[in-house]
């Protein structure tokens, strides 16, 4: 699913679930809508190598709170708030929530989000002009001067086939093309049509209700997160994605499917678990990845979330990939004194 190499990986699997950001609406040719229509691995493995499968599982159950969408957040005196887990796409399974998320979001006073810039794109854009050297190379650099002849062909022939000469993306970081190719067709069409993804429509719901809205980074700052992994993560990450371009329907679906099962932990393993081999004989790529914009984000946002959780009645919305393990919100704020819990699906007494 979104999300080979394992360099790719989080192009495709983590842009989506753990950055909060958008790239592009460019139009979808009609005869690539149906390469939304994968099959998902963990299908695929529990025919063809079901152990493989089992020890993905048992992977995914030694990782901390790695179960679960919903967490009800508590501390004595307060009125309990609510974390919620979402996956930045704007498929109408994903962007319709389970009914113990809707009960909570309904009750909620204040809704948080990773970034309320995304509501206004003029501001946003605005924003990132003040800083272009974030998403543009600002210094004389292009992106064919840092490929070598077989990366060139790549990248371009698959800019081609979308109808983009590489002349006309060569001032633009890898990781903002990488975005792009990484959205499977059905994707980019959906927000061709104006379609909303799971956080704008939380955000936008909220708005609409009065309730107080609040986010905890900045556009400014996520772009930055990426910014500061090194050039040749970004250009192995771009190469990589286009590569992989047959599997990205089968890697989407296993996504999905295990976003809505709740089964967080479980993505990252059954992808690598399924891929080819060279996905777990580099796993540097992943880990630097994980590390500048799964874990360091972790502690700004359980940090300024704090505060707002300290006040109660709070249904706070982030990337799923930001609740589980160690250094997972769910843990972080554990450690700052509220009781965190899952909540089923099902919503029973929140």
């Amino acid at each position: 699913m979104v999300f080979a190499v394992a360099v790719s990986l989080p192009f495709a699997l983590l842009i989506l679930l753990a950055l909060g950001l958008v790239w592009g609406t460019g139009q979808a040719r009609a005869e690539d809508t149906a390469s939304c229509a994968g099959t998902s691995l963990v299908e695929q493995l529990a025919l063809s190598d079901p152990e493989k499968l089992a020890a993905a599982r048992a992977e995914a159950a030694a990782i901390p709170n790695g179960s679960g969408l919903l967490w009800k957040v508590e501390k004595p005196g307060l009125t309990p708030s609510f974390l919620f887990g979402t996956m930045h796409v704007t498929d109408p399974r994903v962007t319709e929530m389970p009914e113990a998320a809707r009960a909570a979001f309904d009750q909620a006073g204040t809704v948080v989000i990773e970034t309320i810039e995304i509501l206004d794109p003029a501001k946003a854009q605005a924003a990132l002009l003040t800083r272009p050297e974030l998403t543009m190379f600002t210094d004389g650099t292009t992106l064919t001067s840092l490929l070598n002849e077989e990366e060139t062909e790549i990248i371009s022939a698959e800019l081609s086939r979308r109808g983009i000469p590489i002349a006309l993306v060569s001032r633009m970081k890898p990781w903002m093309i990488a975005g792009l190719v990484a959205l499977p067709a059905c994707e980019m069409a959906r927000k061709a049509e104006g379609v909303e993804f799971l956080d704008i429509k939380i955000a936008t719901t909220a708005r609409d209700r009065g309730k107080q809205l609040l986010g905890l980074e900045s556009i400014g700052e996520q772009m930055q997160a990426m910014a500061d992994l090194p050039i040749e993560f970004h250009i192995r990450g771009l190469v990589e994605t286009i590569k992989l371009a047959d599997l990205m329907p089968d890697i989407m679906a296993t996504m999905t499917g295990l976003y809505l099962e709740g089964e967080i932990a479980q993505i990252m393993p059954v992808v690598l678990a399924a891929g080819p081999e060279e996905l777990e004989d580099d796993a540097s790529g992943y880990a630097a990845f994980e590390e500048r914009i799964v874990r360091m984000r972790n502690h700004v946002m359980a940090e300024r979330a704090a505060p707002i959780l300290d006040a109660g009645n709070a249904f706070i919305a982030v990337g799923a990939l930001h609740l589980p393990g160690k250094e997972g919100l769910v843990a972080l704020l554990q450690d700052a004194g509220f009781t965190v819990t899952a909540i089923p699906a099902n919503p029973g007494s929140l």
